[in-house]
Order: C-alpha cells, then sequence, then structure tokens
C-alpha cells in the first residue's frame, strides 16, 4: 500500500543510500510511529538498490510487531531484539550506524508519571550512547522534539534553532521537553572524532501509522471523518500547528544522518501553519461529503489576537542540506485517508 511513497523516499534520497552498502544498525523505537517508516523506507532501499545491510531493531515486544506487520518484520536483513531503553542488553558486535527513535512523545505519560517520562527520555539516550562507544558506531542520529524550545512567544511565528527559549525547569508538564534537552547535552558530550551526532528536532506529522486515537489532533479529526461523524474540536481551534507528510519525515532523517553537520541540531516539520479551526476544515474537505466540524469552546479575543504556536522554521535544513517539503498538506490528508481505507478492506 505504500509503493509510491517509498518510491518517493528511495528516489530522494538517491546515491546517498551508498553509504548503508553493507552496513549494520541499530535503531531504537523502530516499531513506533517514526519507526516504522524509517523501517519500510530502509527496506525497500535495501530491496532496490541491494545494499545488504542489516538492521538490528530494539523493541518490548517483538511478537507483537510480527503480528502486526509480518512483511515488514520477515525482512532477511531485519533482527528483531527484545529489551527497554533503559536497559537493555548490547548486541554482540561492531555496528555504523545508530538511530535512537525511542519514546514517543506521550501526553498522558507526560501528564500522569512525569518523573517515569523524564527518566525514560534521558536514561534510554545515556543507554544508547554507552551501547554506542561499545559498538563502535560511527553516526548517531537523535530524534528530539520542537519542545526543548519551550511555549513558543506567540510573536514568533517560526522557530529557528538558535532561539534560546527553554520549558519551565520547575513545570511537572516539561518533562518530556526538559529530557529532549537533556538527551541532546548528552549527545553533545560523547560527541567526538570517532562518534558524529545528528539531532532531528521533530515537530507535528501526519500520514499512514499515525495513531488515529491518542492525542494528535490531525489524528483525532481523521478518525472522526472515517467514521462518518463530525469533526469535534476539544478547544477553541485557535492555536497554530503545522504538519509533515510522512514521506517528507523519512527522507529528511536519512538525511541528516547521513549529511547533516557533526553536533548539529536540524528542526524537521513544516512551516505551513494553519490554525486547529483551519486543520479541521481542511480535514473535512478530504471527505464527500464534508463531515461538520464542533467547536468546544468559543475563543476569546486574547486567544484570537496572541495564538499558541509550535511551528518551526526550517531554513537550516534547506540552505545545509537542500532539503524541501515535498508534499503539501492537501495531499497528505488525502494518502492518509486513502491509506486506511485501504487498509480497512483489508483487515479480517
Amino acid at each position: 500500500m505504500l509503493a509510491g511513497d517509498l518510491e518517493e523516499i528511495l528516489e530522494a534520497v538517491g546515491e546517498h543510500w551508498e553509504e548503508l552498502r553493507g552496513a549494520r544498525v541499530f535503531l531504537t523505537g523502530g516499531t513506533g510511529f517514526f519507526g516504522k517508516w524509517l523501517l519500510e523506507s530502509l527496506a525497500w532501499a535495501d530491496r532496490r538498490r541491494g545494499l545488504g545491510v542489516r538492521a538490528t531493531i530494539l523493541t518490548r515486544d517483538p511478537e507483537a510487531f510480527r503480528a502486526a506487520q509480518p512483511a515488514l518484520a520477515a525482512h532477511p536483513g531485519f533482527e528483531f531484539v527484545r529489551g527497554d531503553v533503559r536497559s537493555f542488553p548490547f548486541p554482540e558486535g561492531a555496528f555504523s550506524h545508530l538511530i535512537h527513535a525511542a519514546t514517543e512523545a506521550s501526553a498522558v505519560l507526560n501528564r500522569d508519571r512525569p518523573g517515569l517520562m523524564f527518566e525514560t527520555v534521558v536514561e534510554g539516550t545515556r543507554r544508547a550512547l554507552d551501547f554506542a562507544a561499545q559498538a563502535g558506531v560511527g553516526k548517531l542520529l537523535l530524534t528530539s522534539s520542537g519542545a526543548v524550545y519551550g511555549p513558543q512567544p506567540p510573536q514568533l511565528t517560526h522557530v529557528p534553532e538558535e532561539y534560546p527559549g527553554g520549558p519551565d525547569p520547575l513545570a511537572p508538564g516539561s518533562a518530556y521537553g526538559e529530557g529532549k534537552r537533556a538527551s541532546e547535552l548528552l549527545c553533545g558530550l560523547a560527541a567526538g572524532d570517532k562518534l558524529e551526532v545528528k539531532i532531528a528536532r521533530c515537530y507535528a506529522f501526519v500520514g499512514p501509522h499515525l495513531p488515529l486515537d491518542i492525542h494528535f489532533a490531525v489524528g483525532n479529526f481523521l478518525r472522526d471523518g472515517l467514521a462518518g461523524r463530525e469533526i469535534a474540536i476539544g478547544g477553541d481551534g485557535t492555536p497554530r500547528r503545522s504538519y509533515f507528510y510522512m514521506t517528507d519525515l523519512a527522507i529528511w532523517l536519512w538525511m541528516i544522518l547521513f549529511k547533516g553537520g557533526p553536533s548539529r541540531a536540524y528542526n524537521v516539520g513544516s512551516e505551513d501553519d494553519r490554525s486547529i479551526r483551519e486543520v479541521a476544515e481542511a480535514v473535512a474537505r478530504t471527505f464527500d461529503p464534508a463531515p461538520s466540524i464542533r467547536v468546544a469552546r468559543t475563543p476569546d479575543p486574547a486567544a484570537l489576537a496572541s495564538p499558541s504556536r509550535y511551528v518551526p522554521a526550517t531554513r537550516r535544513a534547506r540552505e545545509e542540506l537542500g532539503l524541501i517539503q515535498r508534499v503539501p498538506f492537501a495531499e497528505a490528508l488525502a494518502r492518509t485517508v486513502r491509506w486506511n481505507r485501504q487498509l480497512k478492506t483489508q483487515l479480517p
């Protein structure tokens, strides 16, 4: 179902795939939203280019992943190992590349158990770095987050990598953002002549494999539309967000790993921002007939004049790595809806 998307990633990364010829890659978070796309695109590139790459994927539940993704799990170059990111046993032998993509942005965990969230993010990164040192890893990519910047000032429409802000260190809700900041610091301390560290500060995304039943607003709107019911906005619809399609995410992550500057951070996301109300309207237009939209709260004038924002500036990635957004938001929504409908028809 993803052949067209995977071919786009293959062609965009192009000759840079050759860096993985005969390579051995270790991936944490390989069975999550980001990880599935990294594995799908890696398996596709391996088959199409005959790379002979081997990947070892850390997961808490290999059997569950094999049951959910049997074709991907059966790729001959993939090995799945069980373990917790904070304490996993080190696989034997040398590895050339490490992608640390574990610890998704769980709003529930960050709210209910912020201490565990912080510990998982930081100790998972520390464990990955210790493994990188033992295994002789040459390049490491950390998937960080735009949460490292803290609340975005309303007057700053797009946050650049140089922005010096940060989360409130005394607020329990800052556990995820502060954990990612600490992880970046650990990576900076570990970087050196033997280890190149690259940082991807990721924002908001849409595409196949996106969970539709957790805290992602666009996922909830798509769920409502696919179910044939009205789209429900839980707030006032004024916060501004932007969404990147997953082929663009995969291209950017691979290119940052291969070509990003050492100890360099890059924002990863779309600059095409819109209000949550406008996001819901765009989702509604994806369906025929378009569902109605219900907004839980009427926005007050202050929210309209100075909305909350979570939008990156991506000039660094464009200028240093030649990266661009290839899939417009409307097309990203259409592809996501099409994939979910195809998936439903294939389920037993």
